[in-house]
């Protein structure tokens, strides 16, 4: 049930009967009594919760959770679900960043489940035979695109560390709805009546048409015997069973033998594949502690630094009222910070395990305290430049769809997972094994390899895992204590979605369904984009007039959100907030 859905319980009485006002009258107690005793007590607020962009998924989470499941758990439950009824978005054939907080230990720890080039990848993966790079779609439709999955290697992993139930048990539901069918939501009817390419490999067609080659439509109850049969086996056998044997030689075929456009993935590049724990990066940020990803997503150190830019500002003051949009003021702040942090972004950031990437320096206050001085309140800088001098080339610009999915989960005793899982564009390379699609995550690889000479740090090498924008981020207090789970797809623009949603919550004040429904914007070191049919275009002159370009756009975030209530009627709780742009909910107890 989401928090907006929940109706506090009334009094059985307004006032006390007549009748009982006399018999108080006669025993001599006063009539304030019978009005304490008529009201019911408040509800406790709720201890555990799950948001999902799917119910179904929320559902399958929340049902770990009451079997006393842990929020790994419950989050393994849900991705497991989300990759049936959301397949354009994540799932077993694409990877995934996590961050985990332990409660007692009042500890973050972060895994790293993204996909890497395959053994056979070079620098001319994504190059024509003139050495240009290849037009964006003819890259990702096919094998050509697909990385080594590294998603069930990091549940896996995850589950070793802060599981509680058996890991078969996580992926009863999802088998479950695969075997009972689904209905077809109207969001995945409209991308499959949406897409060009869904036909150009036989399976991914079957399953996503008719037998008259129409797309399924809204309600269609859709079964998938051939992914409840994969995810029984890895039940079974655990991620083993994916990445040994059967299913990955099927893996491979696949992705060799995709049709004018194959790929190089290798049995070898499935059986050596490893999830990493990596070290969170966490700063402070007011009063607050925010965690993010370390590279080889580029999220985590893009969101701190624009936070920290924006520490000198007095975001506070400039809070939009309920039910309102942001101010061209606060905008504009905003605005300027995520120039700073995309200049360095574009720069520097890749696989720190290939590429020296200066996460240290680009996150040091002073460093950041000076770059601040670049923010004027009274005009734009435009295009902003990298604060660093180092050899390596500016990552040139191209195209990056949305689509990926995150997940939120609070469980029963406090732990939390923020987890933001992808297969790259909607429906990935169009190739589907064994009921499930993989991803075309290689192509968030940079095309060109070098510019005028120099290496670009994102470039294409054996092994290496490609640049993400996903951030997912765990916000603490003072004292160490979970105060926030929060991500989001979008491809680059996650990191401006889950900027706002960050500010909105915290400087802001808004609740977290506020905070998530608050109509977006965002600059890439570049245009500022903001949300079409919302509110905030009403910035627009105001924004132009302090220097900025500005584009309006939809902007299809899908924001999934917990926060923890410091004071209620019982103590405290949580709430959640579950963007109103996708099918997502929130479900707690």
């Amino acid at each position: 049930m989401t928090p907006a859905a929940a109706k506090p319980l009334k009094p059985l009485h307004r006032r006390p009967a007549p009748f009982l006002l006399g018999l108080l009258a006669l025993l001599g107690l006063p009539a304030l009594a019978a009005c304490t005793l008529l009201e019911e007590p408040a509800p406790a607020p709720p201890r555990q919760m799950v948001t999902a962009a799917n119910p179904l998924a929320a559902e399958a989470g929340m049902a770990m959770l009451r079997q006393g499941g842990s929020a790994i758990d419950a989050a393994i439950a849900a991705e497991l679900v989300l990759g049936l009824v959301e397949p354009q978005s994540s799932g077993i054939g694409g990877g995934a960043f996590l961050l985990h907080y332990d409660a007692a230990a009042r500890a973050v720890s972060a895994y790293d489940g993204r996909e890497t080039a395959p053994s056979a990848a070079d620098e001319a993966l994504f190059l024509d035979a003139a050495g240009e790079p290849l037009a964006f779609w003819d890259a990702v439709v096919g094998g050509r695109s697909v990385g080594t999955p590294g998603l069930l290697r990091m549940l896996e992993a995850a589950h070793r560390d802060h599981g509680k139930l058996a890991w078969s048990s996580l992926f009863q539901p999802a088998i479950r709805l695969a075997e009972e069918g689904f209905a077809v939501s109207p969001r995945l009817h409209a991308l499959i009546a949406a897409d060009k390419y869904l036909k150009r490999y036989p399976a991914t067609a079957a399953y996503f048409h008719d037998a008259g080659g129409n797309p399924l439509p809204v309600g269609h109850l859709l079964k998938n015997q051939d992914y409840a049969d994969t995810l029984r086996l890895v039940a079974q056998r655990g991620a083993d069973a994916f990445y040994k044997g059967w299913v990955a030689l099927d893996i491979v075929n696949a992705v060799r033998g995709a049709a004018d456009n194959p790929g190089l993935l290798s049995y070898p590049d499935l059986r050596g594949y490893h999830a990493k724990r990596r070290e969170p990066l966490c700063l402070p940020y007011r009063r607050w502690t925010v965690c993010g990803m370390p590279p080889p997503t580029s999220g985590g150190v893009a969101v701190l630094q624009t936070l920290k830019l924006l520490e000198a500002f007095d975001l506070a003051a400039l809070a939009p009222a309920p039910g309102e949009s942001p101010g061209a003021e606060a905008i504009h702040l905003v605005a300027e910070a995520s120039r700073l942090a995309f200049a360095d972004r574009n720069r520097f950031l890749a696989d720190s395990d290939f590429v020296e990437v200066p996460v240290d320096r680009l996150l040091d206050p002073l460093y950041l305290a000076a770059r601040a001085v670049l923010i004027d309140p009274a005009a734009s800088m435009g295009q902003a430049s990298p604060g660093l001098r180092t050899p390596q080339a500016h990552s040139p610009a191209q195209l990056n769809p949305p689509s990926t999915s995150h997940l939120s989960v609070v469980d029963a005793e406090g732990n939390a997972v923020s987890m933001t899982a992808s297969i790259e564009s909607a429906f990935g390379a169009r190739v589907m094994v064994r009921g499930f699609l993989l991803n075309n995550e290689l192509t968030d690889f940079s095309f060109r390899p070098s510019v005028d000479g120099r290496p670009v740090a994102n470039r294409v090498q054996p092994g290496k895992r490609p640049r993400s924008s996903m951030s997912p981020t765990l916000v603490l207090d003072g004292d160490g204590r979970f105060v926030m789970a929060i991500g989001s797809p979008g491809g680059s623009r996650i990191i401006g979605y889950t900027t706002k949603a960050i500010i909105a919550a915290l400087d802001w004040s808004l609740t977290m369904q506020q905070a998530v429904a608050l109509p977006n914007f965002v600059n890439r070191n570049g245009a500022t984009d903001l949300e079409e049919g919302t509110g905030i275009e009403a910035a627009k002159a105001e924004l132009e007039a302090l220097g900025h370009e500005v584009n309006i756009r939809g902007m299809t975030s899908g924001l999934h959100g917990i926060r923890r209530i410091a004071n209620g009627p019982q103590g405290g709780g949580l709430e959640g907030g579950a963007d109103p742009r996708r099918e997502g909910v929130v479900l707690s107890e």
